[in-house]
């Protein structure tokens, strides 16, 4: 067995991003973006976190492989991230579907892939590693890589161990001794606990690291089978374990430490906005600011945030990320995320709430347990949050309660007559008009 350097193999190793399907498990914050275009932290777009560790771990050959409504994502990586894979033997690229294959859009994670075969063949890599861009986490794929080839591993999964009720959203592993995988499956309604550990599973995180003859020669058999829903979980790890291929589980808890361990996928609304509020605790479990590992994003020139007091001497912002360009004048603001160029009017109530680039939170609203994309203005008085059944006929409802409101959707306020009530209806037709009580005693 060849012995490599670490640089030696990662420049021998090509990095595949799945950067998205319809993403309708996270709709509507997918209705006008991708997955990884969609914005998180204030600053970022989901795709920063998986393309910052690539950076830190110094794996510089990327392609990133969207399918749907990739624009607002091709412009992110041409203004934030090209310039950063500029060097000799280095490129960040985003391969559109081509359909050189057949003349379909992609069927699942593995046809995304077969159908970006001829690029694994032009570029032919010694190892392929898969990567998603809904997912939020800190890793160097540099020991992984090692791990890899010092096994000699055809396949290396990425595992984390999980409690039981979560595992049933996760590809379940079992393991030997050795690490060798022994059994794989998708989404269990009834996972198996590890042997050792009563209650916990061995959980796949979607980080696959193939030798890429090996990636080849199981996607050409997949797709060849009529009966395949062309998925590495439900089809292509099943083939190869039942053909005694050589995968592995790489155990990224017990290599990071417990203490820095963190890995989240945002791939559910409420899944969305809990990794958003964990931002927001004193000792928060992701730290954005980390100065040995940034997180890089497409630079922006902003001016300072602003904390305006009125005269009714009630700003108030606590557990809070405010960002540049956000403005609060005489408002609250608690345990809430307010992206750049956000305005929260006076005597408005902004809690427990994500609100993305440009919203606008009109006088004396009252906001909370919601996510509000780009560029919605919300009337005076309005109160979203309060009254589920209202909030339901007007808005997506999260199955956790949480509203959430679509890009550039517009809200506008009846009457000054009829000031008691406030109609919210949708300029472009995505969300249905309703009269919806704005009286102070609703909140």
């Amino acid at each position: 067995m060849r012995i490599y350097d670490r640089a030696t193999l990662l420049k021998e190793t090509l990095v595949l991003v799945m950067a998205g399907g319809r993403g309708e498990r996270l709709y509507p914050l997918t209705r006008d973006r991708t997955k990884g275009a969609v914005p998180f932290g204030g600053m970022y777009r989901l795709i920063d976190f998986t393309l910052s560790n690539c950076l830190h771990s110094g794996l510089r050959r990327i392609c990133v492989l969207p399918q749907y409504k990739f624009t607002s994502l091709e412009r992110h990586l041409r203004l934030g991230w090209s310039s950063l894979f500029a060097g000799p033997g280095e490129g960040l690229a985003l391969i559109p579907p081509q359909q050189r294959v057949n003349q379909e859009w992609y069927k699942g994670t593995a046809d995304a892939v077969y159908h970006n075969i001829y690029t694994l063949l032009q570029e032919g890599p010694a190892h392929t590693l898969i990567l998603s861009s809904d997912h939020i986490y800190r890793m160097d794929y540099g020991p992984f890589l090692e791990y890899h080839v010092r096994s000699a591993a055809e396949l290396s999964i990425a595992c984390m161990e999980v409690d039981l009720p979560r595992a049933r959203r996760f590809g379940v592993m079992e393991v030997d001794a050795a690490s060798r995988l022994t059994r794989f499956e998708e989404k269990p309604q009834a996972p198996r606990s590890l042997p050792c550990r009563p209650g916990i599973a061995l959980a796949s995180m979607g980080i696959y690291l193939f030798d890429t003859e090996a990636l080849i020669e199981v996607l050409s058999e997949d797709c060849r089978r009529e009966d395949s829903s062309h998925d590495f979980g439900r089809d292509v790890i099943p083939y190869m374990l039942a053909d005694r291929m050589m995968i592995r589980a790489y155990d990224v808890q017990a290599e990071e430490g417990l203490d820095r361990f963190y890995w989240r996928d945002i791939g559910l609304i409420d899944a969305y906005w809990e990794a958003s509020m964990e931002l927001l605790e004193s000792e928060p479990p992701f730290a954005l600011g980390s100065p040995d590992w940034p997180i890089h994003t497409c630079p922006r020139n902003l001016p300072p945030a602003q904390i305006l007091q009125g005269t009714s001497r009630n700003s108030f912002i606590t557990e809070a990320l405010v960002c540049p360009g956000a403005v609060v004048a005489d408002a609250q603001v608690r345990r809430s995320l307010l992206s750049p160029g956000v305005v929260v009017d006076h005597q408005a109530e902004v809690v427990d709430s994500v609100l993305m680039d440009g919203v606008k939170v009109g006088a004396g609203a009252r906001i909370r347990r919601a996510v509000i994309d780009k560029d919605v203005r919300i009337p005076a008085g309005a109160r979203i949050g309060f009254n589920q059944e209202a909030d339901q006929r007007s808005f997506h409802v999260s199955p956790g309660g949480i509203v959430v409101i679509p890009k550039e959707t517009e809200l506008r306020p009846v009457e000054e007559e009829q000031a008691a009530y406030a109609y919210f209806g949708c300029g472009n037709g995505n969300v249905n008009g309703t009269l919806l009580r704005a009286a102070a005693q609703a909140g």
